[in-house]
């Protein structure tokens, strides 16, 4: 059922120990908001643990904090809250807790900001925004949690990494309002700038050039693709996280509304990053996959040979081209 944030709260309370859980390949947004939601819990003595199922992101190694972070839970949670997930099987292999929570008379809890989530536990709030830390910081101060440093810090790397760095169509006047209140609480806005944005291994900057230098155009140059292959990663010294941004890069093309990213995760397999600049919608596209996301960021995955991944992702690309 969908609820309030106060509702939440008040069920977040009441219980002995609390699963925190975000999507796999997490994001800023998905480790920033966990991490928030795990140390209010510390303010409350409530027992937590914070899972993701994959490896942290090379480029978010820096977060104190993330060696909590563990694949799988130990027993004894009775609450578990998904945050940052449009739906349950984004959380991979922890998926299966939600759908064995019910059986175990483990509530679930989900609180998200993306406009294709499916609603998929007991307790619902979805509210579209800029970041998901948004709504997080929301539900800390409806548990009675004071925004301390720590915690504003963790909140400011969700919002700087959703909205862009504040370059998103969906930044409004409240992104930019929490924003001034992390700040000052203490949160260092231009150090996370630095370390999200600016900074980068030697690696990164090798697979960078040899990325988009095999840049790809589309229907009349309105629709750019990159790959980036295993190979490439490999002759770089390079790793999935260092690819943060790749698929930005292409709308800097003035001619260019839709950018892919189009990631070698395994042979077959290849994970699919969207973005569109004015008027088309990505989740829409993303959607015809399985995925799904923002307007302006979605996400997918498409199996098969690669060319034949670049030609049905093209087509579908084209029925949102005006």
């Amino acid at each position: 059922m969908d609820c309030t944030l106060e509702q939440i709260a008040e069920r977040i309370q009441r219980s002995k120990e609390v699963l925190i859980v975000a999507h796999m390949r997490p994001d800023g947004d998905a480790i920033g908001g966990a991490l928030a939601l795990s140390y209010a819990l510390d303010f409350l003595k409530t027992p937590n643990q914070v899972c993701v199922e994959s490896d942290i992101p090379s480029n978010l190694a820096f977060v104190d904090g993330v060696e909590k972070i563990k694949k799988m839970p130990k027993d004894g949670y009775d609450l578990i809250v998904a945050v940052d997930s449009s739906d349950d099987q984004r959380l991979g292999a922890l998926s299966d807790l939600f759908l064995q929570a019910r059986r175990k008379k483990i509530d679930t809890v989900n609180v998200d900001h993306h406009v294709s989530n499916t609603h998929f536990a007991k307790y619902n709030y979805v509210r579209i925004c800029s970041a998901n830390c948004m709504n997080v910081a929301a539900l800390i101060k409806a548990m009675g949690v004071p925004i301390d440093k720590k915690t504003a810090e963790y909140l400011l790397l969700g919002v700087l990494t959703d909205s862009g760095n504040f370059s998103h169509d969906d930044v409004t006047e409240e992104t930019l309002r929490l924003t001034a209140e992390l700040v000052k609480a203490g949160a260092d806005i231009s150090g996370y700038n630095y370390l999200l944005f600016k900074r980068q291994p030697k690696a990164r900057a090798l697979l960078h050039a040899k990325t988009m230098s095999g840049m790809r155009f589309y229907h009349d140059d309105r629709f750019a693709v990159i790959t980036v292959t295993k190979a490439n990663m490999l002759a770089c010294g390079a790793d999935e996280g260092m690819t943060e941004g790749f698929v930005d890069f292409p709308l800097t093309v003035d001619s260019v509304e839709v950018s892919a990213s189009v990631m070698e995760v395994r042979k077959g397999q290849y994970k699919i990053s969207l973005r569109s600049k004015r008027y088309a919608d990505v989740n829409k596209i993303a959607g015809t996959y399985g995925g799904g996301g923002h307007v302006r960021a979605a996400g997918c995955m498409l199996f098969g040979d690669i060319e034949d991944v670049l030609d049905r992702l093209s087509y579908t690309v084209s029925q949102y081209l005006e």
